[in-house]
């Protein structure tokens, strides 16, 4: 009981400076470097973040905690985030602030129409607009005063990057079927945005325009072990 008190939409007042303050936010997101990201803006923004790898580790926390806020990659290794955005809508009870996320900006339309309040595109760059979309879906009454804050650069673990790319790599060594291929180029794709990796991005691209291709797939692990290999640059 006292978990999930501690879990309620906002314990505390919100100010200018740290206007989530009191907010639990759920990350569903199978990066690590992107959960590292979000991580940094949530604990600026005065909020507090749990994170779940998959669907069903989603489902799991949401039968026993009443996160404020939930954002969901549509991309998961387990299915869709759409059908999670769908689930949550449904469920009886307090609904939280959902939010879609994705590498893909044609996804937006399929996270809004699943019933999310707004949409977060990959890379995770700006603190500014991370508070905004999720702001602009909270109640009005809760809502602190606006404020024109800075920019402020925000810097990922180096480590989580290196945990993606071997994640990558594992997947890519299984040669993967159309679907799995399908999944492994959303997933490589955020991570080579969120590290502004253009060439691992193209990979990622050719991956996906090929389902399956032996040659993208095996141009993408090349470029893969070549980060990994070159881990000084972290």
């Amino acid at each position: 009981m006292t978990d999930k008190l501690e879990d309620l939409f906002i314990q505390r007042s919100p100010t200018a400076d740290r206007p989530l303050l009191g907010l639990t936010v759920l990350v569903v997101e199978d990066s690590r470097f992107a959960s590292e990201a979000l991580r940094l803006m949530t604990q600026r923004s005065g909020a507090r973040m749990r994170r779940a790898d998959c669907l069903r580790a989603a489902q799991r926390h949401l039968q026993t905690y009443r996160p404020g806020a939930v954002i969901v990659d549509m991309g998961l290794p387990d299915g869709d985030g759409a059908d999670l955005i769908r689930a949550i809508r449904g469920a009886n009870g307090q609904a939280p602030v959902v939010l879609g996320l994705s590498g893909d900006p044609s996804r937006r339309e399929e996270a809004m129409e699943a019933g999310a309040d707004g949409f977060l595109a990959k890379p995770l760059e700006s603190l500014v607009r991370f508070q905004q979309a999720l702001l602009a879906a909270m109640p009005t009454a809760i809502r602190p005063p606006p404020r024109l804050l800075p920019e402020e650069a925000l810097n990922p673990d180096p480590i989580a990057l290196r945990d993606d790319l071997n994640e990558a790599a594992r997947l890519l060594a299984l040669r993967p079927d159309a679907a799995s291929t399908g999944y492994l180029s959303q997933f490589l794709s955020g991570v080579a945005r969120l590290s502004r990796d253009e060439p691992l991005e193209h990979a990622a691209q050719a991956l996906r325009e090929g389902l399956p291709n032996p040659a993208a797939l095996t141009h993408a692990a090349h470029l893969v072990q070549s980060r990994l290999a070159a881990g000084s640059s972290f």
